[in-house]
């Protein structure tokens, strides 16, 4: 019997759903003749979700069913899920105004309606899709995989049906032994119900796969909401250059998931891939490397990358991606502006050098300073998003004071206008070095929960411990009643406010002992 497969993307933003899209592209290079369709359910009314699946599922009848879960965990400072989950903690936990407390409470109420309403929705869907499937293909299997199973896969065990084959990572090697017939059990995967997840299984090296132009031909055929993402002139479509991530971010499961070897894509396939693209209208594309420029070692990568862009004739194109701004050139300026970079993120995540080394982020931020002022006279003149998160490990007064001088010198270059600080409080993912930090000095016991959001959980995992927690805490809370939509400028603006700023030069240099300081107390401030 012919294979029929079935890429379910679960409900999330209407983010292009580039592993679902690659996914399908490589199985029908190496097998044509199985039958595949995509259906996208970030496309779909809610009140929809299961008549439109259970629709597809009877019109298709897959033997295969590929679930793609992108989100789960949700501490950013961002809305969505009934709110924004930062501010309802903030005013939960640091607001001393009792009805602020009240509203903050019933946020937090409302989020975690919305957050584990989510959760047993999505496990719904998979069942329910399997359940439906099976009327017509009685063998049929389900495969799970996504952002959100790759970190929380150990948790996720209890709830899937029994048979489910849970992906971490990459899952194009996984997806080929099974529609082999071909024993899988050395892939990072485990079947539910039949065996367990092996122990550190996230930390193995994903299986290298060789990447070829996606065939979006192919693409449009099988997906039938494909034009959806082509509407808009505001949508950024992702293309992929390169896997895997060689750093070691305390905080970042990003190298765990996808891998330390950085594997290139070809420069030629990545232009040909964004060509197709091109020619269907597209005009902005999102490079979803975790790094585009991950190390000083491949920096020749992406200098041929984007002069093969340059030379392809694609001369009205956007760009943008995650940056390491200290792996740049004055060659690769020039060629990021003349490509049509007109936005990139830098995650420095502290504009202190001090603490940078502390979280192993292999930063050197003077070196991004003068990168910055070379792409600033390569012409940039767009957008830049600066993330940093406070009251990281071994956070001061001192070390706050030259993250603000960092950032000023930042705004001195590009303009204070083109500087866009976004404020996050880390949250606390399994599987990094932060957690181990964590269960090392009893913050949180090594049974929690990391997908509950009970309250005396939540706290330590939207990571702002004291005794900084109170400070930070109602010093967002001002922001947010003075300057709300423009919730980072203004968190900086009291900050410096309250605490002053530092010189340039404490904030670039990293004394590998700091020289005692008189203590400071929050109440000075």
């Amino acid at each position: 019997m012919t294979q029929k497969i079935l890429y379910v993307r679960l409900p999330c933003n209407p983010i292009f759903p580039i592993g679902v899209v690659y996914l399908a592209d490589h199985v029908h290079k190496l097998f044509p003749e199985v039958e595949q369709q995509i259906f996208d359910l970030g496309t779909i009314p809610p009140l929809d979700f299961t008549s439109a699946l259970d629709a597809c599922v009877d019109e298709f009848q897959p033997s295969l069913l590929v679930f793609s879960w992108r989100d789960i965990q949700i501490y950013a400072p961002v809305g969505g899920r009934g709110g924004n989950p930062l501010q309802n903690a903030f005013e939960f936990y640091y607001a001393r105004n009792p009805l602020i407390k009240l509203r903050g409470a019933l946020g937090g109420l409302r989020l975690a309606a919305s957050y584990y309403n989510e959760l047993w929705r999505n496990v719904g869907l998979i069942k329910r899709g399997l359940k439906r499937a099976r009327q017509y293909n009685p063998d049929a299997r389900t495969m799970v995989g996504g952002g959100a199973v790759s970190v929380f896969y150990e948790q996720l065990e209890s709830q899937l049906p029994t048979g489910t084959i849970v992906s971490v990572g990459e899952g194009e090697a996984l997806l080929e032994k099974l529609l082999r017939g071909e024993d899988f059990d050395d892939e990072r995967c485990y079947v539910v119900g039949e065996n367990k997840p092996r122990s550190r299984m996230i930390h193995e090296s994903p299986t290298p796969i060789e990447k070829t132009a996606c065939n979006y031909d192919y693409i449009q055929r099988i997906w039938p909401s494909f034009d959806y993402y082509l509407q808009e002139d505001d949508f950024y479509i992702g293309v992929q250059t390169k896997r895997g991530c060689p750093h070691n971010c305390c905080y970042c499961v990003y190298t765990v998931v996808e891998g330390k070897q950085v594997r290139i894509n070809p420069a030629d396939q990545v232009v040909a891939e964004m060509r197709q693209l091109y020619d269907r209208g597209i005009r902005n594309f999102w490079f979803t490397d975790a790094q585009f420029i991950p190390a000083r070692k491949f920096m020749s990568d992406a200098v041929e990358l984007l002069q093969k862009i340059l030379d392809s004739g694609m001369k009205d194109i956007h760009w943008a991606a995650y940056i390491r701004a200290d792996n740049l050139t004055p060659e690769l300026c020039q060629l990021m502006a003349k490509t049509g970079m007109n936005y990139f993120e830098i995650g420095i995540t502290s504009g202190s050098q001090e603490l940078v080394r502390k979280m192993r982020m292999g930063y050197n931020l003077r070196t991004v300073l003068q990168n910055s002022r070379d792409l600033k006279e390569a012409g940039f003149n767009d957008l830049v998003s600066v993330n940093y998160s406070f009251n990281v490990i071994d956070e001061t007064f001192d070390t706050i004071r030259q993250t603000i001088a960092y950032h000023r010198e930042l705004e001195r270059i590009f303009g204070v206008d083109k500087v866009e600080p976004a404020i996050f409080f880390i949250g606390l993912q399994p599987h990094t070095h932060l957690e181990e930090y964590a269960f090392e000095n009893n913050i949180i016991s090594r049974d929690y929960n990391p997908m509950s959001l009970m309250p005396w959980t939540a706290k330590k995992l939207l990571w702002n411990p004291q005794p900084f927690g109170s400070f930070f805490g109602e010093i967002c809370l001002q922001a947010w009643r003075q300057n709300p939509h423009d919730f980072g400028r203004e968190v900086m603006k009291i900050l410096e406010e309250k605490l002053g700023c530092a010189e340039l030069e404490e904030a670039l240099s990293a004394p590998i002992e700091r020289k005692e300081k008189s203590q400071e107390k929050l109440v000075a401030v």
